[in-house]
């Protein structure tokens, strides 16, 4: 895993890419810092770091885009499947490098709330705090982008639907705005959810019986439930996939002050999950 960690690591900063995204993720914050909090006067830093989430939807697939869909392009990802290294290990190995190369202008992020000190007053907690789930939710951003990179040899695929989610997920609290919040609605949520959970089971597992059982389950159960219990169906789908708005465990912080643990371990079960499916992608191929 060290070996791979390293090679990645150089590779980032051997292809400019890593230098470009600490450099302009650094100087657009570097911007909002000197407009809000030096020039306007504002004591947070976290404020200012909120206007940075933008740059995460551009730099993090650019950062992604090439860990695996490059290697199917050059064929080395055969080396990849034949070596001794677990597989677990070597995607391990690449997503600590793309880590680091996110974690590279956090570590620069912490000198700014010295400099507000220097100037005035500082609010170290809300700013460090803000700062340390501003490089997790970087973190989730990449396990997304690893695992959508790992579905494709196309490096320009990989980037354009890794863009695509992380700016669903940007806008995902308008989105839910907009769904209906009838008990009928609900139930055509849920099958649709279920759907795309079956569909995926499929495609891992090429076995139409398993996919076509838990697919007659849940439309079973699904019917049932809403028979007995309709209203359980109502405002479902906001209340499902509100948690899928995964800025606002971030904007808390920046807006609110408020600092919310479960946020993390969703932040971290997120990251967990995804370097899982990227491990059984890969590992799908190879058995193919």
């Amino acid at each position: 895993m060290l070996a791979v960690y390293k090679r990645e690591l150089k590779s980032y900063f051997q292809s400019m890419v890593g230098c470009v995204f600490v450099a302009f993720l650094v100087a657009f914050t570097g911007i909002y810092f000197m407009a809000y909090n030096m020039t306007a006067g504002y004591p947070y830093f976290s404020y200012t770091l909120s206007g940075s989430l933008i740059v995460f939807l551009v730099g993090i697939p650019l950062i992604t885009m090439r860990s695996f869909s490059e290697e199917r392009r050059n064929k080395t990802d055969q080396l990849l499947l034949t070596a001794p290294v677990g597989l677990g290990k070597i995607v391990a190995g690449k997503y600590l490098a793309m880590v680091t190369v996110i974690a590279i202008p956090n570590v620069i992020f912490c000198v700014f709330p010295l400099i507000i000190k220097s100037q005035g007053t500082a609010y170290f907690l809300a700013d460090y705090l803000s700062i340390g789930v501003f490089f997790l939710l970087g973190c989730v951003y990449a396990a997304i982008g690893m695992f959508l990179s790992a579905l494709t040899e196309s490096q320009i695929i990989a980037y354009i639907s890794t863009f695509g989610i992380l700016l669903v997920l940007y806008l995902w609290d308008g989105i839910l705005s907009m769904m209906p919040g009838s008990a009928v609605s609900g139930l055509v949520g849920v099958l649709i959810l279920l759907t795309a959970v079956v569909f995926y089971i499929w495609r891992m597992t090429e076995n139409p019986v398993i996919a076509g059982v838990i697919e007659g389950a849940g439309i079973i159960a699904a019917l049932v439930l809403y028979f007995v219990k309709s209203e359980l169906f109502e405002n479902l789908l906001s209340r499902l996939l509100g948690r899928l708005a995964l800025a606002n465990v971030f904007t808390d912080i920046t807006t609110n002050s408020i600092f919310d643990v479960t946020g993390i371990a969703l932040y971290l079960s997120i990251i967990a999950v995804f370097a899982f499916l990227t491990v059984q992608a890969i590992q799908k191929r190879r058995w193919s």
